[in-house]
């Protein structure tokens, strides 16, 4: 073979390895959350006649690998008949999920989260019309070597009341991958954590060195390869609007 076609051979390898781990690459990233799903919800307290409450959160995040970072949409939404008065959307984070923002929304103080979570924001909703809803952007941090949870409480502006709940409901995957460019989530799933040394190939032979997947990630590619807890707290830790 002369080295010319050598070349133009190798040269194409190289390319078509190179747009296949793009084409990857991108594809985890992307912001695709799918539909919104109301799982793990549950009424609490009855609401007036003609409202009803209820929250939808994405059936699946995508969490960048080197920052832990990840996005949520949630939304409330008054699939009743009348307007729901005033009312305002909790988002809490629990274990490995926890929530670093939530735009036009406020952080809850300290003292005022619930008994095993680690931060939450408050949003002022107003008063939601018949058949209206209204999505808040949530950015959040997940540690893929831990379980996460979210929960989105639905009060009374005053919080003495609370029509309806999800969660804390998990996020989570039963297929790790660290050395991915992003890790997806599903709603749903509760987490397991990549296990000891699972960041490392097996020998493939005698006297052959264990390679990190990092290392061999492009030739892979390439080849083809909780609880209703808001309902039970003392009414003296709800923080008032």
């Amino acid at each position: 073979m002369s080295s010319r076609r050598t070349t133009t051979i190798a040269g194409s390898l190289l390319t078509a390895s190179f747009s296949a781990v793009m084409i990857l690459s991108f594809t985890a990233v992307a912001d695709d959350q799918g539909p919104g799903s109301s799982k793990g919800g549950k009424a609490i307290d009855e609401a007036p006649a003609g409202v009803r409450m209820t929250t939808l959160l994405p059936e699946k995040i995508s969490v960048d690998n080197s920052t832990q970072k990840t996005a949520i949409t949630a939304t409330v939404k008054n699939e009743g008949t009348k307007d729901s008065g005033e009312i305002r959307l909790l988002v809490v984070g629990f274990d490995g999920l926890e929530v670093k923002g939530v735009k036009g929304c406020d952080a809850m103080a300290d003292k005022d989260l619930p008994d095993g979570s680690n931060s939450g924001f408050v949003c002022s909703v107003g008063s939601l019309a018949a058949g209206k809803s209204k999505s808040y952007a949530v950015d959040a941090t997940f540690d893929t070597s831990k379980t996460g949870k979210i929960c989105l409480p639905v009060q009374t502006s005053d919080g003495k009341k609370t029509y309806w709940q999800q969660g804390p409901v998990p996020f989570g995957t039963t297929n790790p991958s660290p050395n991915a460019p992003a890790t997806p989530l599903l709603l749903g799933t509760d987490n397991q954590p990549v296990a000891p040394g699972g960041d490392r190939l097996p020998k493939t032979g005698p006297g052959s060195e264990v390679v990190p997947l990092g290392m061999a990630g492009a030739a892979l590619i390439s080849a083809g390869a909780a609880g209703l807890w808001w309902a039970h707290r003392p009414r003296r830790r709800q923080q008032q609007s």
